[in-house]
């Protein structure tokens, strides 16, 4: 299959900034071993989510094009995604949170398209594509489900982040690319999962991506519907996780109502969960979504929002009671008594917009070195520019051309040459560009005409902060560089031979010719990789209904390897089940 990205409508609308992270999934790189394990996989969870996972599951799987005997391709599952109006990327990993739930608002299911390795079939930390493909696309064929997943998505990516966020999203990804990596020195493992945990053992308040990311958990991975008594699977953690599937259904798993207290609920990707939500239904998801976004900064904004940027010293927008939004890393603000913010500055590269359009002129070429401006009302009037009536602005002397000095309420003044205005589409005020300008507060020049040309920002307050900039195109975001990109796996002569019987045994299935017999791929395997379990239980899939002497050969030597590593006891009688009860769907 072509190694080329498969585009469409949905993908070609993206900005930048997202498909930077975009990667063709190399569809030619699984191995033989891989599609086994998808199919192993996929077999067992059909046989055991039929019984536990939401009805939406099962249809979602024929109705998205997913196969269970074959690893998903981007090209098919898109042409078939489009039809419900979304559409599937590959990536590398773990992506940033941020850019993760901007996909979902732009209908784009994002999907890490490695798989797991066969020591780690039933679970692990590394994103795959037995989680992303066959966890999360089934589900989003409900129209509600899919409803929730964009909204969270639109909402989600303005979540702001900390610092520690920041870093906790390097060391776990980190970590699960190295868990997941062949041969990884242990100590190096060690290394990352003590990083991991020192920054989850720092006490410190929960950003809004933190609060934001454990809703997304809750419900979007690790989530159940209908009642705390009978509940369903949704989340696509559990629907991908042969383990906890099962695990999460006893009475060992607390099952609670979900509520937005589920926000405050943090959660350990390492280890299986303790307790899950339950949801009554998919809309309900939604309601709970809204009534945590009203306490966002995105709806809430003032000094707690502006706060929250300056903390997570990376660009982020504020948005004045104009319309005009900031663009850029906030690094200070003055607060009056009230706490209302009567100053602020940026640092860097900063753009204006309006309505997620950057203004003409007001770009970061224009701003190269930051942004400041004063807020509120003025002294005198108890009126803030964008309300003052013509009558008021003559007044003040708001004249092109002509020199002007005043005072807000807070102290600030500014006094120089009124260049020139520009206004919203109501027709208020939204920036005043000033030359020769001085402003000051208390005994602290904010802004000296040596400065150059300064412009004010007009807005008696700030109404919204939100992450990222309000234009995508204002700033070059092409800066996806990771510490650790996933490890390509290389296999010795051993390895590459083991590859060569899983394709055998898989052509043998599909009717093609091969130069293996199964009787001589058994004796290879019993020879030279005794500890393989997976291949013989394809061969026994093939041969115990009509051949039971080899069968039973198959069935003692898997009994042997049982013997010798009892932890994956449980994965040889699960896959011998399946086939003995005929549990398959074709």
């Amino acid at each position: 299959m072509s190694s080329q990205i498969e585009s469409n409508p949905l993908l070609d609308r993206l900005p930048p900034h997202l498909k930077q992270f975009i990667k063709p999934q190399n569809y030619d790189e699984y191995t033989a071993i891989d599609q086994a394990v998808w199919r192993y996989v996929m077999r067992k969870n059909i046989a055991s989510l039929s019984k536990v996972a939401h009805k939406s599951y099962l249809k979602g799987l024929e109705k998205t094009g997913i196969s269970i005997n074959e690893i998903p391709s981007m090209y098919g599952m898109n042409r078939i995604l489009k039809e419900i109006g979304w559409a599937a990327v590959a990536v590398d990993g773990f992506i940033p949170p941020n850019a993760f739930m901007e996909f979902q608002a732009y209908n784009i299911l994002v999907i890490a398209s490695d798989i797991r390795q066969l020591e780690n079939i039933e679970y692990t930390p590394a994103p795959d594509i037995i989680h992303e493909a066959a966890g999360h696309a089934p589900i989003i064929a409900n129209p509600d489900y899919a409803e929730y997943l964009r909204r969270f998505g639109k909402i989600g990516c303005k979540a702001i982040s900390s610092k520690r966020d920041y870093d906790m999203y390097d060391a776990v990804r980190t970590l699960s690319i190295l868990k997941e990596s062949p041969d990884t020195d242990p100590e190096a493992i060690k290394d990352a999962e003590n990083r991991v945990n020192e920054l989850q053992n720092q006490k410190s308040e929960p950003s809004e991506m933190a609060l934001i990311r454990n809703l997304h958990w809750w419900t979007v991975e690790y989530g159940l519907i209908g009642t705390v008594e009978d509940p369903k699977i949704y989340g696509a953690g559990l629907l991908s996780s042969i383990g906890e599937s099962e695990w999460c259904m006893t009475d060992n798993v607390e099952k609670l109502s979900y509520t937005p207290d589920a926000a405050f609920r943090d959660f350990d990707i390492t280890k299986p969960q303790p307790q899950l939500f339950v949801t009554p239904d998919f809309a309900y998801l939604c309601q709970v979504l809204e009534e945590f976004a009203d306490t966002m900064a995105l709806r809430k904004g003032g000094h707690r929002g502006l706060a929250k940027l300056i903390e997570s010293q990376n660009l982020g927008t504020i948005e004045l009671s104009t319309g005009l939004q900031i663009s850029g890393v906030f690094t200070r603000m003055i607060k009056n008594e009230d706490n209302e913010v009567i100053y602020f500055e940026t640092e860097g590269p900063t753009a204006l917009s309006f309505r997620e359009k950057e203004l003409i002129g007001q770009g970061i070429d224009i701003h190269p070195n930051g942004f400041r401006s004063p807020l509120g009302k003025l002294k005198g009037i108890n009126l803030a520019i964008e309300n003052m009536s013509p009558r008021d602005l003559k007044a003040y002397n708001f004249y092109d051309g002509e020199y002007i000095e005043f005072e807000f309420e807070s102290g600030i003044t500014i006094a120089g040459i009124n260049i020139t205005g520009m206004r919203n589409i109501k027709g208020e005020l939204i920036l005043i560009q000033f030359n020769e300008c001085t402003i000051k507060y208390k005994n602290e020049y904010l802004f000296k005409p040596e400065w150059g040309t300064f412009d004010l920002a007009v807005g008696k307050e700030i109404v919204s902060a939100f992450s990222g900039p309000a234009d995508d195109y204002s700033f070059d975001m092409i800066t996806h560089n990771p510490d650790m990109n996933t490890i390509k796996r290389t296999y010795s002569s051993k390895e590459q031979e083991l590859h060569s019987l899983y394709q055998a045994v898989k052509n043998i299935r599909n009717g093609e010719n091969s130069r293996f017999s199964l009787e001589s791929v058994f004796d290879i395997i019993k020879k030279d990789h005794s500890e393989d379990w997976l291949l013989s239980i394809e061969i026994y899939e093939l041969v115990y209904d009509r051949e039971p002497k080899f069968a039973n050969e198959i069935l003692n030597h898997l009994d042997h390897i049982k013997t010798k590593k009892t932890e994956i006891r449980h994965l040889i009688d699960s896959g011998i089940n399946i086939i003995n009860q005929k549990t398959l769907i074709a």
